[in-house]
C-alpha cells in the first residue's frame, strides 16, 4: 500500500515536471516576444558578426532566464506541493508576475538607458510617479489590462499543457528547440569570449541591452555611445570626439542672447595662501567642489576646446585656436596668455591683455596685476590643474565673485568642461548641439562626466566613480577622496553619458 502511495507520487511529481518543462518552452516564446523591445532602444548592429551575435544572444539568454525563474521558483513548488490544479494556477499567476516585470523593465530601459535594480530604485520610482501623477486612469487601465490578458494567456498554456503532455512529447519538438536554445546560449558566450579578445565594439557593446547580462566596463559602456571603436583602441567617432576640429562648422556660435555684467575667468598655477589671503580680500569666496585634471594637456583641452582627452597623443591640439574663437567679435571676448610657462604650448594665443567684457586670462601672479582686473563685475579665478597624482580629476578650491553661479555650483559642482560654455552664455552666446559640460547658471541635473584616456569619471554631488577600461572601478568622496565601501552604479553612469547624445 505504502509501495504504490510513492509511486503514485513519483507519476504525479514526473507529470508536474514534464508538464514544467513544455509550460517553460511556451514561456520563453512569450518573453521573446518581450525581450526583442530591448532592441528597439538600441542602435542596431552593422556587420553581419554583430547580427549573429544579437540572435543569439537575443534566444540563449531569454531562454536562461526563462528556465532559470522555472528552476527557482516552479520546480521545487512541484516537488514540495504535487498537487497539480493548484501548482498550474501558482505558476500562471508567477509567469504572469515575471512577465509584468520583464516588460515593466523594458520600458524603464527604453526611457532611462539602464535596467530596474537596486543601484536604480530612485531613479525607476520616479518615472514610476510621473506616470502615476500624469495619467493616473490610463496608467491603471493599461496594467490591469495587460496583466488580466497575461494571466488569462497563462492559464490557457498551463491547460493546454497538462492537456496535451503525451502528444507534445511526442511531437518531437522538444529535442530541437532545447538544441537551439543551449546552443544558442553557449556560442553566444564563446562570440562574446573572441569579441571582448579581438576587439569588436559591434558585439560588446551589446553586454547590457537584456537583463542579468553582462556587467558594464568602461569599454563597453563608451562602445555603446559610440565614442570609441574597440577594432582600433581608441578610435574616436569624429563627431563627438574630434580634437582636431572641436566646433563644426555646421555647430555656429548664435550671439543672440542677453549679455550678462562684464565676466572675467582668471587662470592660475595653484594657488597659496597669500595669494588666497588676497583673493579674499577683494570680495572673492571660495568654492572647494570644483574639480580639474591632474594633467595639464587634459586640462587646457577640457577648458579651453571644451573637450576630453580620449588618447595621450593630443597635445598637438592645442597649437591652433580653437574654432568657436574665430566665432566671436574680438571687441566681446578675448584670450589671453599672461603666464610664460604655457607659452611654447599656447602659440596662438594674445600675450597682450585688452579690457574685453568678457575674457580668459591665463596669469600666474592675478594679485599683481589686479588693477587690470578688478573693474570685472564678475571674476572667477580657478587653478589650471589640480597636483594630485592618484587621481585623474580631483577637487581644488576656486575663488568666485559671482553670487549667482556660487549659488549653483555649491550645490552642482563644477569641472573645467563648464567653463567654456559658461563664459560664452555670459557674453551672450550658445551653439547649436550640446557641450559635454555645463553651463553654469543653468545647470543640468545630469552627473558630471569626463573621460580621460578610456577611463569614464562621473561625479554626483558628494559620490565620484571611475570605471576603468579594464572593468575595475572604485567609488569614492568626491570632496575629500575618501573611498566608499559602494557598489558600480551604473545608473549613474548611464545618466552621465547621456550627455553625449545628440
Amino acid at each position: 500500500m505504502v509501495l504504490e502511495q510513492n509511486l503514485s507520487l513519483v507519476k504525479k511529481v514526473n507529470r508536474l515536471l514534464n508538464w514544467g518543462h513544455w509550460f517553460s518552452l511556451f514561456n520563453i516564446l512569450l518573453a521573446l516576444l518581450v525581450t526583442a523591445m530591448f532592441w528597439w532602444s538600441e542602435p542596431l548592429p552593422q556587420t553581419l558578426l554583430g547580427w549573429v551575435y544579437l540572435v543569439l544572444n537575443w534566444l540563449g539568454h531569454t531562454a536562461f532566464i526563462c528556465f532559470m525563474f522555472f528552476i527557482l521558483t516552479i520546480f521545487p513548488l512541484s516537488l514540495i506541493f504535487p498537487y497539480q490544479r493548484h501548482i498550474r494556477g501558482l505558476a500562471a499567476a508567477l509567469a504572469t508576475l515575471g512577465l509584468v516585470v520583464l516588460i515593466f523593465d523594458a520600458y524603464v530601459y527604453s526611457q532611462l538607458g539602464y535596467h530596474i535594480g537596486s543601484t536604480s530604485y530612485d531613479q525607476t520610482i520616479d518615472l514610476l510617479r510621473q506616470q502615476v501623477v500624469t495619467n493616473l486612469r490610463n496608467f491603471i487601465l493599461i496594467v490591469s489590462l495587460v496583466g488580466a490578458l497575461l494571466f488569462a494567456l497563462e492559464l490557457v498554456i498551463s491547460n493546454f499543457c497538462w492537456k496535451k503532455i503525451t502528444r507534445l512529447s511526442q511531437s518531437g519538438v522538444g529535442k530541437p528547440a532545447l538544441i537551439v536554445f543551449f546552443g544558442s546560449f553557449m556560442f553566444s558566450h564563446l562570440l562574446h569570449i573572441y569579441a571582448d579578445a579581438k576587439l569588436q565594439w559591434d558585439i560588446t557593446r551589446q553586454d547590457n541591452v537584456l537583463p542579468f547580462s553582462y556587467p558594464a566596463t568602461a569599454k563597453s559602456l563608451l562602445a555603446r555611445y559610440q565614442l570609441v571603436d574597440l577594432t582600433q583602441r581608441a578610435q574616436r567617432q569624429a563627431d563627438k570626439l574630434s580634437l582636431h576640429n572641436p566646433l563644426p562648422a555646421s555647430n555656429t556660435l548664435r550671439c543672440d542672447l542677453p549679455l550678462q555684467p562684464t565676466t572675467l575667468l582668471l587662470v592660475t598655477d595653484a594657488l597659496n595662501e597669500h595669494q588666497q589671503q588676497f583673493l579674499r580680500a577683494q570680495g572673492l569666496r571660495i568654492h572647494d567642489q570644483h574639480f580639474a585634471p591632474n594633467n595639464l594637456t587634459e586640462a587646457l583641452l577640457n577648458l579651453l576646446y571644451g573637450q576630453f582627452m580620449a588618447e595621450q597623443n593630443t597635445g598637438q591640439t592645442l597649437q591652433q585656436a580653437p574654432g568657436w574663437l574665430s566665432q566671436l567679435p574680438e571687441e566681446r571676448f578675448s584670450v589671453v596668455n599672461r603666464n610664460e610657462a604655457l607659452s611654447e604650448r599656447l602659440r596662438w594665443m594674445a600675450t597682450v591683455f585688452t579690457q574685453s567684457p568678457y575674457a580668459i586670462v591665463f596669469d600666474e601672479s592675478p594679485e599683481l596685476r589686479w588693477e587690470d582686473y578688478q573693474e570685472y563685475q564678475h571674476i572667477v579665478v580657478v587653478p589650471l590643474h589640480s597636483n594630485n597624482t592618484k587621481f585623474q580629476l580631483a577637487p581644488l578650491q576656486a575663488f568666485v565673485r559671482w553670487p549667482e553661479l556660487l549659488t549653483h555650483v555649491k550645490q552642482y559642482n563644477s569641472q573645467q568642461l563648464d567653463w567654456l560654455p559658461t563664459m560664452l552664455y555670459a557674453a551672450g552666446c550658445q551653439s547649436d548641439s550640446r557641450w559635454l559640460g555645463d553651463n553654469l547658471l543653468t545647470p543640468s541635473l545630469l552627473p558630471k562626466l569626463n573621460i580621460s584616456q578610456q577611463d569614464i569619471i562621473s561625479i554626483r554631488k558628494d559620490k565620484m566613480m571611475i570605471l576603468r577600461q579594464d572593468g575595475s572601478y572604485g567609488v569614492w568622496s568626491a570632496g575629500t577622496l575618501v573611498p566608499l565601501n559602494d557598489r558600480l552604479d551604473v545608473p549613474m553612469l548611464t545618466d552621465a553619458l547621456k550627455r553625449l547624445e545628440d
